[in-house]
């Protein structure tokens, strides 16, 4: 998938040795550096020719009213998007004048490299100038993991064969209200036409000049924010390094800052500039001197030690990172390459967000305008949970602050409890297209979830009674008042209708399944938690009720609720319908839908497709994975085996989701097949969309999918389970979770699942059903007879056809008309179906 000339395979680097600036926004993303508050995508120094200067901070924002075509009570009222923030990458060389830009000049030899084990980017080229001088120009970047506010970059300069005068310009720029005055027209301009991935632009002014000022070395610009009244400041400091004679002058104005160094350069002698970065943002009302005078401190501490101690500091850092997070592929370097840069990502998006939200493109780029997303809590918050449970435990916290808000939008919609947004960056829904944003209930579910995985994990209960039992109690709330009750055959069953699952492709419907199968996990849990509380610590059960004026029979009410949950089934099919009408609909013909008409939501009306079956990412197959506990082995096959060939992967989620079902159900090499498309989607742009920034999301499944899909753990009811599937050309497979504070360093190979404890606590787990007890520093060895079940090929579509619904028709499958020639004439007549190629006849 990967031009390897171009990006070589290295298990421990991602390596470009060529540039190309037509896909100049993919390698941005690709390149970024960030630690999780603070993102440096990864545009040149030069500060010319990119698609998207970009510099990110996890929820500096700007609100601005939604304008709805047709208004309705209730509809979202303020959108939010991120801001670019002050670009201080820029570090423009000029030798005899001459500007290094790369559409013009004579690269003789060029490599760019992100090292995941020192988190540093660098770029090294030699550029003849076109006066025949030789000059080497060294790069380095890093957005420390170790200081939140500190990035330092660093340009080396030397020619080789000649004397000349050299120039280094330093910058920072203000890109989000003058890119065009400072940063040139970008090179790969804004895809046209409608893609809701995109982030907002602006027109008018967004971030109105505060202070700014310089002294000496040290240059600073700050800012408000027009409608959300956030503050930000940025201060840079440098340092120059040169056995040549130099100068330098100072610019500054409110939205450019200029440190100008004029060397004399002797040939062979190197001339090496140095910048530190400190960024502070605040919410409305802290000002912005506040926030200068805490970029001149982190500035100050920064500068008491040598800067080769941050560089060493970071490497320490990444070392203890690596130490409990990496995932070893015995022979196959190109997959731990890929592994290893995604879960690199997933640091740089959540190491340091210390309380915010994970932005579905981290801090790598404006895609999805920086919003927080269920994605989170499904998706990222497994691996931050078994591994660094710090940083899951910091995403739970923003939840617990946004609950405020997520009260009083579950009263606007005349709910109980609380209603988190479906996207956000405040607090506050951020939705305008309430059909597959507000509808999507399930995300107080998912919430839950992850809160009750990370209690699993880590057995933090301190945590569960202090905060995160309000959050079960309001979600839970919802769900009793959003559902209501129906008598069916003489049993009592609980509905929730009018909502919007994880698949966008079909809205606003009743009882869909995951929702239904996640609601009823929340119930259970939340009276779980309650119960508990009262049992183990009184005082504390006591102040909670206070607080969140629990009624004692609250908690019988949910699990009764609970119980009689309908879960949609189909017996004539043998499969779960994703809702109660999903099989009444028409099949989109996905084989033969062109690929030029993909994504669909970019090609067709969303009535067209609400109309039909079809998926954009997987819904019910992730309840089966989620709540793989409350479907038989047979279930879970025949919903895959009929919900696969109708889910289109239009949604980077859905790869990793379908490969770990895939695995489990015996379709082994089909998993494979899903699993590197997961593992490439950014680092091929196989969505053509990798140039807003990374798939956040996507690479945390990366990491479940390989050790839960091929790794096989499970932790259903708190339970450590492991059920292995090797891929038939792995040779093995090793990774590290952290279960109650004991790191288990687990290798699978093809006849044994290894295990190994370090320091902790014993730790009791079943493999395929036979229980083992491994001791702090010792090793226990499961026996395999084999790894699981093996079906060839794939589920097709062409196998539903003929096949009969609840009411007697026959399935069919179509793909919508884009262009109507003549107009059909409509009978009574009953199609005929032709399935002796394979095919659909009428």
């Amino acid at each position: 998938m990967i031009d390897r000339d171009r990006f070589p395979i290295d298990p421990w680097r991602l390596v470009e040795t060529s540039f190309d600036i037509d896909d100049a926004g993919v390698t941005e993303s690709l390149f970024a550096v960030g630690n999780g508050y603070l993102g440096l995508r990864g545009n040149h120094p030069e500060g010319r020719h990119a698609h998207e200067q970009g510099t990110f901070i996890n929820g500096f924002h700007e609100t601005f009213p939604i304008r709805h075509a047709e208004s309705a009570y209730g509809f979202a009222e303020a959108g939010q998007t991120i801001l670019n923030a002050p670009d201080a990458k820029v570090m423009r060389v000029y030798v005899d004048d001459e500007p290094l830009t790369f559409d013009v000049a004579d690269i003789r030899e060029y490599e760019r490299e992100l090292d995941f084990r020192d988190g540093v980017l660098r770029r090294s080229i030699l550029w003849v100038t076109p006066s025949g001088k030789h000059v080497r120009v060294d790069f380095d970047r890093m957005v420390s993991f170790e200081e939140r506010h500190l990035a330092i970059m660093s340009v080396d300069v030397t020619v080789l064969n000649d004397d000349a005068p050299v120039t280094v310009s330093c910058q920072i720029v203000n890109r989000q209200d003058g890119e065009d005055v400072y940063g040139g027209t970008p090179t790969a301009p804004r895809r046209a036409g409608f893609d809701p991935r995109r982030g907002e632009r602006f027109a008018e002014r967004v971030l109105l000049p505060q202070e700014y000022w310089q002294d000496k070395s040290r240059s600073t610009l700050s800012y408000k924010v027009a409608q959300s009244g956030m503050t930000l400041g940025v201060v840079a400091d440098h340092i120059i390094e040169t056995d040549n004679p130099y100068t330098m002058r100072t610019l500054v104005e409110p939205d450019i800052a200029k440190n100008v160094f004029r060397v004399q350069a002797k040939a062979g002698v190197p001339v090496r500039v140095i910048k530190l970065v400190s960024y502070h943002t605040g919410r409305s009302g802290v000002p912005a001197r506040e926030l200068v005078d805490r970029c001149r401190r982190t500035l100050d501490r920064a500068m008491d030690v040598d800067v080769t101690t941050h560089f060493e500091r970071q490497r320490a850092w990444l070392d203890a990172f690596w130490e409990r997070s990496d995932v070893r592929i015995g022979g196959r370097d190109e997959l731990e390459q890929a592994v290893r840069w995604c879960l690199f990502h997933l640091a740089q998006a959540a190491a340091r967000a210390d309380g915010e939200g994970i932005g579905a493109k981290g801090v790598t780029g404006s895609g999805y305008s920086g919003h927080y997303f269920w994605d989170t809590e499904i998706y990222i918050l497994p691996f931050l949970a078994y591994t660094t449970p710090q940083w899951a435990l910091n995403a739970l916290r923003m939840r617990v602050v946004m609950l405020p808000a997520a009260r009083r939008r579950a009263h606007q919609l005349t709910e109980a409890g609380a209603l988190y947004p479906w996207r956000t960056i405040n607090g506050e829904e951020a939705s305008a297209y309430y059909a597959a944003g507000t509808a999507q209930y399930h995300i107080n579910a998912d919430i839950c979830f992850a809160l009750a995985r990370y209690v699993r994990a880590t057995g933090d209960i301190d945590f569960l009674y202090r905060d995160g039992v309000d959050i079960a109690v309001e979600t839970a709330r919802l769900w009793a008042t959003l559902g209501f009750w129906r008598s069916h055959d003489g049993f009592q069953e609980f509905h929730i209708h009018g909502v919007t699952g994880p698949d966008e492709y079909t809205t606003v419907v009743n009882d869909n399944l995951f929702t239904n199968v996640m609601a009823r996990f929340n119930l259970r849990y939340a009276a779980q938690t309650v119960r508990e509380m009262e049992e183990l610590d009184g005082e504390v059960y006591r102040r909670m009720v206070d607080r969140l004026k629990l009624d004692p029979a609250e908690p019988d009410a949910w699990d009764r609720a609970a119980d009689c949950m309908h879960i949609p089934y189909s017996p004539q099919l043998g499969i779960h319908p994703q809702d109660e009408v999903f099989l009444e609909k028409e099949v989109w013909d996905l084989e033969r839908t062109p690929a030029a008409l993909r994504p669909l939501l970019l090609h067709f009306h969303p009535l067209v497709i609400y109309r039909y079956q079809v998926l954009k990412q997987a819904d019910v197959v992730l309840a089966l994975f989620l709540q793989g506990d409350h479907f038989t082995p047979d279930e879970k096959r025949a919903d895959f085996e009929y919900y696969d060939p109708l889910t289109t992967g239009d949604s980077t989620l859905s790869g990793v989701t379908q490969s770990i079902l895939a695995a489990e159900v015996g379709y082994q090499d089909l998993a494979a097949g899903y699993f590197e498309h997961a593992l490439y989607v950014d680092l091929a742009d196989l969505h053509k969309n990798a140039a807003d920034g990374v798939h956040v999301a996507s690479a945390g499944g990366v990491w479940t999918t390989l050790v839960s899909g091929f790794g096989g753990m499970r932790d259903h009811g708190g339970v450590l389970t492991f059920d292995p599937r090797l891929p038939s050309d792995w040779s093995d497979l090793a990774y590290i979770i952290h279960w109650h504070g004991t790191p288990l360093h687990v290798t699978l190979r093809r006849e044994a699942l290894h295990v190994r404890a370090g320091d902790g606590v014993p730790v009791e787990f079943s493999v395929r059903g036979v229980g083992y007890t491994v001791d702090p520093g010792s090793e226990v060895v499961a026996p395999l007879a084999d790894q699981g079940p093996v079906i060839p090929g794939r589920p097709s579509l062409r196998e539903l056809i003929g096949e009969r619904r609840e009411d007697g028709t026959l399935l069919s499958a179509s793909v919508p008309t884009t262009e109507t020639t003549s107009i059909p004439v409509i009978s009574g007549a009953v199609p005929v179906i032709d399935v002796s190629d394979g095919a659909l006849g009428r």
